[in-house]
């Protein structure tokens, strides 16, 4: 495990900006390996990213190089790289030093989507409209990924959400004291292996996998107006076009009513050219990837709860579990949907 060096971090600052740090100040970050610090310097601010040695292995990475070396670049730096590349805006790269496992990034603030919502909701629609817009707009631009591309290495496949699902009864049922009976335990294993399969036989494109409200910030565009810009993009993999989607919109740290949820989907529909019926398919695409997403999501916020990563994630439990509610009972023509409405009932 790789130890933050000051000095190492002071090298690299002084390196990128010519000057040392007058100060570095923490960051909130989420429940990964890494850690942010904002970084002052007589030339203006900048994010340092630490990540200890295996925490540059995202969901597309493999593991840790041959003799436990530190890789040359991070998953993180390709995906990022690649992004800049079509155009999506990330914060710029300004200095790396992988090896001491440090990053230094361009400090876009502390503007999240997040956080501009809560301190100004009029501007509610506004920046959500953006950040579909944006979606759509960056899914065209990485539709083809170049030769042996990092993010074609790992896919929303069949075994992922299969095993999404099972975190969702292995946390939210069994370990709550719900475990189902035999027969219904049968059941929910073959309904999920059902659902896991039927996503994972959809066209597959970008996705950032994470693609929501604390993961976007709201910048000032070079022509004036607003922008968003990505962060934690280096989980990035293939999978549905309605994954990010189901992020963005159905956040458990969010109240996002039906209207504004399907006001959403018209916009992102509009920016991809999609047609009546491709769009009405991609209302039914959002509702089952909803299901299995934020399935998924209550089991994780009942284990991170459990390891003592955040207790502070378990406030979203019945969120995840009423959105993905309200979609089975949209859902309620599929007989595997009505299926599981019922076999999720005791979370």
């Amino acid at each position: 495990m790789i130890e933050l060096d000051p000095d190492a971090l002071h090298r690299l600052v002084q390196r990128a900006t010519g000057h040392l740090p007058t100060s570095v100040v923490p960051l909130r970050g989420g429940v990964s390996g890494r850690r942010y610090l904002r970084v002052v310097t007589p030339a203006g601010t900048a994010v340092a990213m630490f990540a200890p040695s295996g925490a540059w292995v995202g969901a597309a990475g493999g593991g840790a190089p041959p003799g436990g070396g530190a890789p040359p670049r991070w998953p993180f730096l390709e995906v990022h790289a690649l992004l800049r590349e079509r155009g999506v805006r990330v914060p710029a790269l300004l200095a790396e030093d992988c090896e001491r496992g440090l990053l230094l990034l361009e400090d876009l603030g502390d503007r999240t989507l997040a956080a501009l919502v809560e301190r100004e909701p009029g501007l509610r629609a506004e920046v959500y409209s953006l950040a579909v817009r944006d979606l759509a707009r960056a899914q065209r631009a990485l539709a083809a990924l170049p030769p042996g591309s990092i993010v074609d290495s790992c896919a929303l496949d069949a075994t992922l959400l299969r095993w999404e699902l099972d975190h969702f009864r292995a946390w939210a049922l069994d370990a709550r004291g719900r475990r189902l009976g035999d027969a219904a335990r049968a059941e929910l294993d073959a309904v999920s292996d059902r659902l896991a399969r039927r996503i994972a036989a959809w066209p597959r494109g970008f996705v950032h996998r994470d693609y929501q409200s604390r993961n976007l910030m709201v910048v000032d565009a070079p022509g004036g107006g607003l922008e968003i810009a990505w962060l934690d993009f280096q989980d990035a993999l293939l999978g549905p076009r309605v994954y990010d989607l189901v992020t963005l919109l159905n956040d458990s740290v969010q109240d996002l009513d039906r209207p504004f949820v399907e006001a959403r989907l018209d916009e992102y529909a509009a920016a991809a050219a999609l047609d009546r019926r491709a769009r009405a398919a991609l209302g039914s695409e959002f509702d089952v990837v909803t299901v299995q997403r934020k399935l998924k999501d209550a089991g994780r916020f009942v284990f991170l709860d459990r390891i003592g990563a955040d207790p502070g994630y378990l406030r979203y439990v019945e969120p995840a579990l009423a959105a993905a509610r309200a979609a089975l009972a949209r859902l309620g023509d599929d007989e595997d949907m009505r299926a599981l409405a019922r076999l999720i009932a005791p979370a």
